[in-house]
């Protein structure tokens, strides 16, 4: 039964802001909801050598906590939990492990073949340049009750924004390369619409992202590659006009719900669907098209339980058969 599963998170513990990302605390969360018990082994050290000097403590911390499985997310975590763990390990990947070198990518297959882990990719885009197909898809899911359409006025007023100003949201940190802010902040030179103001996500609490989004008059994405964005599956729960680079399954998200906008990666392009998104001037239904695709977290999390039961079941069949084949033997 699903509530007997006790499942061991682990993921990077490097963040500066956060001792654990907030999508993953989100999804351990919707697992907890649907009757899992699940704890959290954070890994702190940089680089490969960083996150091999935790196989030993998390060797200590699986054995103690009698977990059934462990489920790492990114790619050295997943090394260190192979390494250290004597119970089945599950491996989500997300966009900047698969979008690195060869190299990494070719770590990954081996392992999943040689250890015969499970592994999880966040868009079918990732698993085609993964060229790995036994990789399940199985996007993160978003927090309904956590990401929904709120009043923008009220919004305004709590992040201490204009009421009569319009915001465009970048939906990321402007320091970091693979965001691609030139882009944004090129395009945002060629628009023609007055009265506007671009905003980053800095070093805001995930808490108030809800807000910073319900706030906003249209949310960007100008990325050179992603897996499966969580921003713009938030920005959609909250009914917000979105233009984004055509990276990911970014495309396959928006479907074709007005108010959405797949932009070149060209200031020209990308200025041109952000004065369309700006002169949209309402709500999107990208909160109805997020639940048509079933990425919801409670939907995403019976997903996960379900590829837990079949790990489970399988692992159970191959020790009887193991004990079955020694008993024959002797």
């Amino acid at each position: 039964m699903p509530g007997k599963i006790k499942v061991l998170f682990v993921s990077s513990g490097n963040f500066e802001k956060f001792d654990i990302a907030p999508f993953i605390k989100s999804q351990a969360e919707s697992l907890r909801k649907n009757g899992l018990e699940v704890a959290h082994y954070p890994i702190r050290g940089k680089g490969l050598y960083g996150y091999l000097k935790n196989i030993l403590p998390l060797r200590r911390e699986i054995r103690k906590g009698n977990y059934d499985l462990v489920h790492a997310h990114y790619s050295l975590c997943g090394i260190a939990s192979i390494l250290a763990s004597s119970k089945p390990v599950i491996l989500s990947l997300m966009g900047s492990d698969v979008n690195g070198s060869f190299m990494g990518r070719l770590i990954i297959r081996f392992l999943a073949y040689l250890c015969n882990i499970k592994i999880i990719v966040k868009s079918q885009e990732m698993k085609t340049k993964l060229a790995l197909k036994r990789a399940l898809v199985i996007a993160n899911g978003i927090d309904l009750t956590q990401f929904s359409e709120l009043i923008k006025e009220k919004c305004r007023e709590m992040q201490k924004l204009s009421l009569t100003q319009k915001y465009v949201l970048f939906a990321a940190r402007a320091d970091r390369p693979v965001k691609n802010f030139a882009l944004a902040n090129a395009a945002f030179d060629i628009i023609e619409t007055d009265n506007v103001k671009l905003m980053t996500i800095n070093n805001e609490p995930h808490e108030q992202i809800p807000s910073l989004i319900n706030a906003s008059d249209v949310l960007i994405l100008t990325s050179l590659w992603e897996g499966s964005p969580n921003i713009i599956k938030e920005a959609m729960a909250c009914n917000c006009p979105i233009v984004s680079t055509d990276v990911g399954d970014v495309r396959w998200l928006l479907g074709d719900i007005e108010g959405h906008y797949i932009a070149k990666n060209d200031p020209q392009d990308f200025a041109v669907k952000l004065e369309m998104a700006l002169r949209f001037g309402k709500r999107t239904k990208g909160r109805e098209r997020l639940i048509e695709l079933g990425l919801d977290s409670d939907t995403v999390a019976r997903r996960l339980i379900e590829l837990y039961q079949k790990v489970l079941e399988r692992t159970k069949r191959l020790r009887a058969e193991d004990e079955e084949t020694k008993r024959r033997r002797d």
